[in-house]
């Protein structure tokens, strides 16, 4: 929700700078009216004025939104910090944010990427896959 609001205020500022880049230039032609400027009818200029506004609109919103997942993603790794769980990379925190169970050995830590369960409980059913029955 909160990225979306982002996204949503990176798009009213791109569109914000649009209409005052639209409005600077045809400022410009009507009222400042430089001489190079005379030959083009107001028409074209303001054709080329919207032009301009509509590719700062389509720049805008694309270059933004990274910024807003980079940022939410940053936002992410802070709050899983202060729950004790430390991402050193960002990308991982998309990842670790949507985990409802993780398994660790003994030291905590993840090291192998690859983990077997050998014991556990499923809708209150012990279930037991070791060989040494004191594990």
């Amino acid at each position: 929700e909160k990225l979306d609001d982002m996204a949503a205020m990176i798009g009213y500022v791109g569109m914000a700078a649009a209409l005052a880049t639209f409005v600077a230039m045809m400022f410009i032609k009507l009222v400042v009216r430089p001489p190079y400027l005379e030959d083009v009818t107001v028409f074209n200029y303001a054709l080329d004025a919207f032009i301009i506004g509509v590719t700062i609109v389509v720049v805008a919103v694309p270059e933004g939104l990274p910024l807003a997942v980079t940022i939410s993603l940053a936002y992410s790794t802070k709050k899983m910090l202060s729950d004790q769980n430390l991402i050193r990379h960002l990308a991982a925190c998309e990842t670790m944010g949507n985990a409802t169970n993780i398994c660790s050995d003994k030291t905590g830590t993840l090291t192998e990427n690859r983990m077997t369960v050998v014991r556990g409980v499923f809708a209150n059913k012990k279930f037991d896959d070791t060989a040494d029955p004191t594990v």
